[in-house]
């Protein structure tokens, strides 16, 4: 069963370091994201890292190759993201995350802003840089 990419997973693996390594290590196993992973990197890329937009279309487009084709935000999933902030105590876009791979089929999600081993239903997040 693939995993489900948080987008810090993605973000890493745009970096240099043992953290950005172990990122890519994980990409390239392949895996699932959905829009709104791609919409929060293409930000990310833009306004923390400073990339210009040839290299931010370039990024997106080599995440696309690596990883299943990226699964849309739905209505639906926005209405059990809300749910789930509210039952869970999870910060809403955290809870759209989890609900996107919950719905995916995926039972694990790597995720260094979620607590490691948490567990939603079949979905466990992982913490992949914990021994780093």
């Amino acid at each position: 069963m693939k995993p489900f990419f948080d987008t810090n997973i993605l973000v890493y693996a745009q970096q240099s370091g043992a953290r950005g390594a172990r990122a890519r290590e994980l990409v390239a196993e392949g895996g699932v994201v959905n829009v709104q992973v791609l919409n929060e990197l293409a930000n990310v890329l833009r306004k923390k890292l400073k990339r210009d937009w040839p290299e931010v279309f370039d990024v997106l487009a080599d995440v696309r190759d690596a990883l299943d084709p990226p699964l849309p935000l739905t209505a639906e999933t926005h209405e059990a993201g809300l749910a789930l902030a509210c039952d869970h105590g999870v910060a809403f876009y955290d809870a759209l995350i989890v609900v996107a791979a919950r719905d995916a089929g995926c039972a694990t999600l790597y995720s260094e802003d979620l607590q490691h081993g948490r567990r939603f239903g079949d979905l466990t997040v992982v913490n992949p840089f914990l021994a780093i």
